[in-house]
């Protein structure tokens, strides 16, 4: 299989995976709100957060490693990819092992993070079962990363979604049956498990080496690149931690765990949306990390254009179809009592377009390896993010929170990231991106004004005029797009990759 090959059969199961995750999710949540009150919708999202602080204890160290695999897999150098895997399992026993301590000790503070506590029996004792869900998912989850790298996603996909969609299915009739929260997270414990076990003996089945005695050991030049890496990673693991893992946190302490609870559910589309396209980008990163290593600048440069369209066109469109659809949408799903006014909804989907059309810059960023030129950036986006959200949260509440988040954004992120990698990725002038940045932009405020005034017409909240807002939200933008775009080198690359797979099936078909 081609590099092309393998980015579309990850995308491919990445999408219809995240499909059927996402059903299921919604079905989920709809199934905890009617069975559990919205406190406890507040303290998933609270613990949730305070976990995904606490990963910082991974301190990019995934990210570094497997950057670190995509030569020798290159190469076939089985007794490199034994020494990487045997410093990744060192690494993460580690890690599970100190958030496990460090999350039970935060124990005695949790009053301290939530200003009105709810009433909820052994809330304590809940807090506890989050910290041993997230520290065990370390424990024999380093052999997946090989899969990865190996441009294998699909199959990490597979069991991901696998899992997860019996896990929600068994919460589902766990919640209906006993409406017991302690059940519902222990089923959690469980499936993190069984997961990682499953995902461990197949990556042995796929390379058997990994079951030999004898362990590789990396030299001192291998073992200087990897933690030069993974120093650069801290930095932006606690940049990314502060700034998007800490605003149930401030929402809890600032304003009151119910608004946890109500913002959950528009966090839950976003990650939902997030995590479809980050699956996407990712599907392509390994093939990206091997085109780094066999290509030329000009080659790389030219496939990070086509990615960051196809970036554009996702992010683009699903930020229009959001700030039309996100309230109606919840008013049929929730009710209009879970529901935050417009404006509102606005700051989160300017949060989610900024955040999205970072995604290409990101995934060559780490596929080639740059990760210690921009790694103070993150420290003072988490400095910008922190103060200004706080600032601004006592006159505007929780929308301040997230305008602050948007603030830090522009100021650190937004410039910096692309300037890295056109300087050191690509050797080449930034200026054609910031031009082609704020062309799409504009092109995408302008599709999202039409769209807005056509569903406009279609102004009462039944299901009926919802399905007419998708309709329009799902063909005027992507028309848009289409005549605006359709003659680039960008778009006609892309379609010619996607009709020649599209030929290539249509002849496998009949050769079956």
């Amino acid at each position: 299989m081609t590099r092309t090959d393998y980015s579309l059969k990850n995308l491919k199961y990445a999408i219809f995976g995240q499909f059927i995750g996402l059903i299921i999710s919604f079905l989920s949540r709809m199934i905890f709100v009617r069975t559990l009150s919205a406190e406890y919708l507040g303290i998933n999202g609270l613990f949730t957060n305070i976990l995904s602080i606490l990963s910082l204890a991974e301190l990019g160290i995934g990210v570094s490693i497997v950057y670190s695999m995509y030569k020798p897999l290159a190469e076939n150098d089985i007794y490199k990819i034994k020494a990487l895997i045997s410093l990744y399992k060192k690494a993460y026993t580690i890690i599970g092992i100190t958030i496990a301590v460090v999350g039970l000790a935060i124990i005695p503070f949790l009053d301290y993070l939530i200003k009105d506590m709810p009433n909820i029996p052994n809330i304590k004792f809940i807090y506890s079962m989050f910290v041993i869900n997230s520290s065990i998912s370390y424990f024999f989850s380093y052999k997946r990363s090989l899969i990865i790298a190996d441009q294998k996603r699909y199959i990490a996909t597979i069991y991901r979604y696998g899992f997860y969609f019996i896990l929600n299915l068994f919460q589902i009739i766990i919640l209906v049956i006993t409406r017991n929260y302690f059940f519902y997270i222990g089923l959690q414990i469980i499936n993190t498990l069984a997961e990682n076990i499953c995902i461990s003996k197949k990556a042995d089945k796929l390379y058997p080496y990994l079951r030999d005695r004898e362990k590789g050991i990396l030299n001192k030049e291998d073992k200087k690149t990897i933690f030069k890496n993974i120093r650069a990673m801290m930095f932006h693991k606690v940049g990314s931690i502060v700034v998007t893992g800490t605003d149930n946190l401030l929402i809890s302490k600032l304003i009151g765990i119910k608004e946890v609870g109500l913002y959950s559910n528009y966090v839950l589309i976003i990650n939902a949306l997030n995590t479809i396209y980050t699956l996407i980008f990712e599907s392509f990163t390994a093939s990206i990390g091997n085109l780094g290593v066999t290509e030329t600048n000009e080659k790389n440069k030219f496939i990070f254009d086509c990615i960051n369209l196809f970036g554009f066109w996702i992010y683009g469109f699903s930020s229009i179809c959001l700030i039309n659809l996100f309230n109606h949408f919840i008013y049929l799903w929730l009710g209009k009592e879970y529901l935050f006014p417009v404006s509102f909804v606005l700051i989160i989907v300017i949060n989610f377009y900024l955040s999205g059309m970072r995604k290409s810059v990101l995934t060559f960023r780490d596929a080639l390896g740059l990760f210690a030129h921009d790694r103070y950036k993150a420290i003072i986006e988490a400095i910008i993010n922190l103060i200004i959200s706080i600032l601004l949260s006592k006159y505007f509440g929780i929308s301040g929170i997230l305008i602050g988040t948007i603030i830090s954004t522009l100021t650190t992120c937004f410039w910096v990231e692309p300037f890295v990698l056109y300087k050191y990725g690509f050797h080449a002038s930034i200026k054609n991106y910031f031009y082609k940045y704020i062309y799409y932009t504009i092109i995408m405020i302008i599709s999202g004004i039409i769209t807005w005034n056509i569903c406009k017409i279609f102004s009462s909240n039944s299901i009926l005029k919802f399905i007419y807002k998708v309709l329009v939200c799902i063909t005027v933008p992507n028309i848009l797009f289409l005549l605006i775009f359709w003659r680039t080198e960008e778009f006609q690359y892309i379609l010619k990759i996607l009709l020649n797979k599209y030929r290539l099936l249509k002849k496998t078909k009949k050769l079956i």
